[in-house]
């Protein structure tokens, strides 16, 4: 019989990577494999049915989770259980420590001998380096996006595998920006402003009143712009309904699909800090990020924090390449401004796209696609 996967993503970002993960399985072995698991939209599409509707567990900080522990703590138990019924040849999960860690600890304590995976590492570079310790307790190999996160992991004892990051295979720097002008009736010489709140509903509550505003002010000096918002089925409901007074021409794209095409449309954007800075630098797209958490989060961040930048293209040239509005300075006033900056210097733009190149350059190991490796490597592991 084929060998059956447990696979468990929670987040949009983590329902995409297994996505591409589960169809590289499907190329490896010849379409001899099962899936199991939690996971979202994408990977139901791959053929994945769900153990539970994921939306709920797209939490973020520690003072967003705390409301919800309990219903976070009955999906454990529920998943744990399903994992032991069914036995699976591997478990692998994908993202959201808070809730896999608590699944993987069960197993390792209970004394499983299913062969247990990680894919994308905690980043431990960035802060709570403690739980590199954890994840080298409770699984038996690791699979990074990041060519410096091994070692963070190695001088634990857990082996760890640099695969590539999955932007790479997004297509985001193939869009087309005149068919999604023409499809949505966008005049060629409007200025395309990309608004991108997040996935999570503590993003999108907290954060598009700001961007609102912020609009609102860009358009009292540059009048011709035009507002394309892409969101996710998770939280489309909450920006549709934050949008719906906005006074300014406006397009919600939810069709994944259609990403690609709006990204090339953007001439600029302003985006929650995450993944999308990476999809954007993709799409040659200058853009700032900006970002604001729970004020109790911020503060156990400005405590336990280790790295000057929380923005991946940052991090990986060791500039401020992308300009961070966190928390304070993610104000109206000031992301206005640094729009209305970007729009007018030009060689503040051909500096950005420099720094995207670089950033971009060092996301795969060369060779395969990541998530061809990472489907070889974890074949490897299965296989013994």
């Amino acid at each position: 019989m084929a060998p059956l996967i447990y696979l468990i993503a929670c987040e949009p970002s983590g329902d995409q990577l297994g996505a591409l993960l589960m169809s590289a399985l499907r190329e490896e072995t010849g379409g001899e494999v099962r899936f199991a698991g939690v996971g979202g939209p994408l990977m139901t599409e791959n053929g994945l049915t769900s153990l539970f509707d994921v939306r709920d567990l797209a939490l973020l900080g520690v003072f967003e989770v705390l409301p919800k522990v309990a219903m976070v703590l009955r999906r454990v138990k529920q998943t744990f259980k399903d994992i032991e019924s069914q036995q699976p040849a591997i478990l692998v999960t994908i993202d959201s420590w808070g809730f896999t860690g608590r699944i993987h600890e069960r197993l390792s304590k209970r004394g499983s001998t299913i062969p247990r995976v990680r894919y994308v590492a905690p980043q431990v570079w960035a802060w709570r380096p403690g739980r590199a310790k954890q994840l080298a307790r409770w699984i038996n190999h690791l699979l990074t996006l990041l060519p410096f996160e091994p070692p963070y992991f190695t001088k634990h004892g857990l082996p760890a595998t640099w695969v590539g990051h999955p932007v790479l295979e997004s297509g985001f720097g193939q869009g087309d920006s005149a068919a999604f002008r023409k499809r949505h009736g966008i005049a060629a010489d409007r200025k395309v402003i990309g608004i991108l709140p997040g996935s999570r509903r503590s993003e999108v509550s907290r954060l598009l009143p700001i961007f609102k505003e912020t609009i609102a002010r860009l358009a009292t000096r540059h009048p011709d712009i035009h507002v394309v918002i892409t969101t996710v089925d998770t939280v489309a409901h909450e920006v549709h309904a934050a949008t719906a007074d906005w006074d300014i021409p406006m397009t919600v794209v939810m069709d994944a699909a259609q990403r690609r095409d709006a990204f090339a449309a953007c001439d600029f954007a302003l985006a929650a800090s995450g993944t999308v800075s990476l999809e954007l630098a993709l799409a040659n797209v200058p853009h700032i990020i900006a970002y604001r958490i729970h004020w109790l989060s911020a503060v156990v961040w400005r405590f336990f924090g280790r790295t000057r930048f929380v923005n991946l293209v940052n991090v990986l040239v060791g500039h401020e390449a992308v300009p961070e509005r966190l928390q304070a300075r993610c104000r109206p006033e000031i992301l206005a401004d640094d729009l209305a900056l970007l729009i007018r210097d030009d060689m503040r733009r051909v500096a950005q796209r420099a720094d995207f190149s670089a950033a971009l350059s060092k996301l795969s190991p060369g060779g395969d696609r990541p998530s061809r490796r990472a489907a070889q490597t974890i074949l490897k592991l299965l296989r013994g």
